[in-house]
């Protein structure tokens, strides 16, 4: 197959951004002088965002270039983070899978598939909405054949994959990572 033939995909994401503001001029124009022509921008809570529908190959292109374009402008734009988050709570697995929460609960409670338990939370664990990492939840869906495309969790996993890049990259603490594992070895 060649590359002309391969068929494009619209992928849906958000980039939240650190470096600018609401009252930051021209930011509209720069982002599409600089090929965002197919982004919405909001500003809420003194965070700008940028809701993309783009159109490639696969996910992690259109995520990536994405973020180059953004930061490719003569703004000091810096993208700190992508979403859908790889956190997500009891409402958001059901909000996403499209199914009652109650479904997810019983999972959670393990009260269906024991031989196969749902991913235990990470986060917030003495919480009444206690995180997941949605890479898990992915994971578990398609061995539990819930999801059958196996983009979903490359998709799951690349965002959470990323977003440590971005993190790293913000804190400059590739080094210090490096120095840590080598410590838990």
């Amino acid at each position: 197959m060649s590359a002309s033939s391969k068929k494009n995909k619209q992928h849906r994401f958000t980039l939240v951004l650190s470096g600018v503001n609401s009252e930051t001029e021209s930011l509209e124009d720069v982002l599409f002088e600089s090929g965002c022509d197919d982004v919405l921008i909001h500003f809420r809570n003194g965070t700008v965002f940028l809701d993309f529908d783009r159109e490639s190959e696969n996910f992690d292109d259109a995520v990536i270039a994405a973020i180059k374009q953004v930061e490719n402008t003569a703004l000091p734009i810096h993208v700190a983070h992508v979403a859908p988050d790889h956190y997500v709570s009891e409402s958001d697995v059901a909000k996403r899978l499209h199914i009652k929460r109650q479904t997810v609960s019983l999972w959670f409670k393990r009260e269906r598939h024991s031989k196969h338990p749902f991913p235990s939370p990470i986060m917030k664990l003495n919480e009444k909405s206690p995180l997941w990492r949605w890479s898990d939840v992915v994971e578990w869906l398609y061995q539990q054949k819930k999801i059958k495309d196996e983009q979903i969790l490359n998709n799951a996993k690349f965002i959470e994959h990323i977003n440590i890049v971005l993190l790293d990259r913000a804190l400059n603490a590739t080094s210090y990572r490096r120095k840590l594992i080598k410590k838990l070895n």
